[in-house]
């Protein structure tokens, strides 16, 4: 399964003495994005989302710890999820993308079709 989530901390810091005059969450998700990096499983992490692949239980598991890492940065943690599950199917957070460029490659070859 593939999971591609967005965990950020909202209300007001915990450690209110600290504030970040431009509102930045990047320690936080530099947290949760840690418990990921060091749970072993293949993922990637973009400007917005953290994409994880694993098995339902463990993939979850990491999500839960990842937004637990980011409850001391806020009052409340807003979590954004959406998954891809597809069972019998791994290597998919590469997988993907390699089929998307190769279908992009073969348009750009043969061109646009004519209806």
């Amino acid at each position: 399964m593939l999971i591609a989530f967005s965990v950020a901390p909202s209300g007001t810091p915990r450690d209110a003495g600290s504030g970040a005059a431009d509102a930045s969450v990047h320690d936080a998700v530099a947290a949760a994005v840690r418990v990921v990096r060091e749970s072993g499983l293949p993922h990637r992490t973009t400007s917005m989302f953290t994409e994880l692949e694993g098995e339902w239980d463990e993939v979850f598991d990491v999500v839960k710890r990842a937004t637990e890492a980011v409850l001391p940065f806020g009052s409340r943690v807003s979590l954004v999820l959406k998954a891809d599950i597809r069972p019998g199917w791994t290597g998919e957070l590469d997988g993907k993308v390699e089929r998307l460029e190769r279908a992009l490659d073969s348009s750009q070859r043969d061109g646009p079709s004519v209806m």
